[in-house]
């Protein structure tokens, strides 16, 4: 189905963005409604495109508000905002009222280089329970900003959000890949959780750093094989969700793991339950990921690909239940 949307008065800067959205219904050789991996139901997915000359390269993904409104950040430095719509059954079916536009610098103007253009993880900022941010990771010139909240929608300038110096030095496309920030009840809540996707410690294990003056410090998370850890999430119940890639002769592989509430902390090495594996034409770059609560108070996982503008790979929004 082919779905349009209008730019919102007042911000002309943004372009609308029509988006085909084509409904996936098995995974795995499971139908819409039946469980997959562990503790997960399967509850649909969409195969999205566009003929945008920007569209593409969909790094990280974030509910907004309760209504379905996502923000999404791409790697050629654009946000895309949009609804997610569901049919009778909660499947995802349809993308509507996208916008796209370019992410700003803190001065207020256009991101300048390429270099500087490379959001790969982003998610929501709380205020006494309502949306009021986004938090967005960069890598290449490795950074964090938060972006203000209008209606849904990031906007504005972006104002710098503090890293340790070991972060800030790693100039690459394997610096920070995984941001997520923990819910209120979580025992490190408000605490951001950065990942990095190619810097290891001394046990070759994955660096990470935690924020926060009582909880913050460094920590990893354990290697698992060739994959790397692309996105990460807080659950609605505080619980951390991570997701991991790997590239193979044959394809794409992911993975998602948990990690209880409890062993979210500094000084530590992070090492999850699987929860799914997946491969071959199920998946493809799998980068995105967050969770949101659903209308009958479930928890909806939310997984998201990454074409990189290849005409072979694929932009999937998969879509799962977590039956905790």
């Amino acid at each position: 189905m082919m779905l349009g949307a209008l730019c919102a008065p007042g911000t002309a800067f943004a372009e609308k963005l029509t988006i085909n959205a084509a409904q996936i219904k098995w995974f795995k050789s499971q139908s819409i409604g039946k469980p997959v991996g562990i503790d997960l139901i399967w509850r649909g997915g969409l195969h999205l495109t566009s003929t945008h000359p920007d569209f593409g390269g969909l790094s990280d993904l974030t509910f907004t508000s309760q209504n379905g409104d996502l923000a999404i950040v791409t790697d050629k430095g654009r946000m895309i905002t949009a609804q997610l719509s569901y049919d009778a059954t909660n499947a995802p079916i349809a993308i509507n009222r996208a916008e796209i536009k370019r992410i700003k610098n803190s001065k207020g103007a256009n991101l300048p280089s390429n270099f500087s253009r490379d959001p790969e993880a982003i998610d929501t900022i709380y205020r006494n329970g309502t949306p009021s941010a986004v938090r967005v990771g960069f890598e290449h010139l490795t950074r964090v900003a938060d972006f203000g909240l209008i209606d849904g929608k990031p906007e504005g300038a972006a104002k710098d959000y503090a890293l340790p110096s070991w972060i800030t030095r790693q100039r690459n496309n394997g610096s920070i890949e995984s941001l997520c920030i923990a819910p209120p009840t979580s025992p490190v809540a408000g605490s951001t959780l950065v990942i990095l996707e190619d810097v290891r410690d001394q046990k070759g294990n994955n660096r990470a750093w935690l924020s926060g003056k009582r909880d913050g410090g460094d920590l990893s998370v354990k290697a698992e094989g060739g994959f790397r850890p692309t996105a990460c999430t807080f659950t609605p119940s505080g619980d951390l969700l991570i997701l991991f890639r790997d590239v193979g002769i044959f394809g794409f592989s992911m993975q998602l793991q948990l990690v209880p509430a409890q062993d979210v902390r500094a000084n530590t090495i992070l090492s999850g339950k699987k929860l799914l594996e997946a491969n071959g034409g199920d998946v493809d770059n799998m980068e995105g990921l967050t969770t949101h609560i659903g209308t009958k108070g479930e928890t909806v996982i939310s997984i998201l690909s990454d074409d990189n503008f290849r005409g072979w790979e694929r932009t999937l929004l998969l879509q799962f239940e977590w039956v905790k």
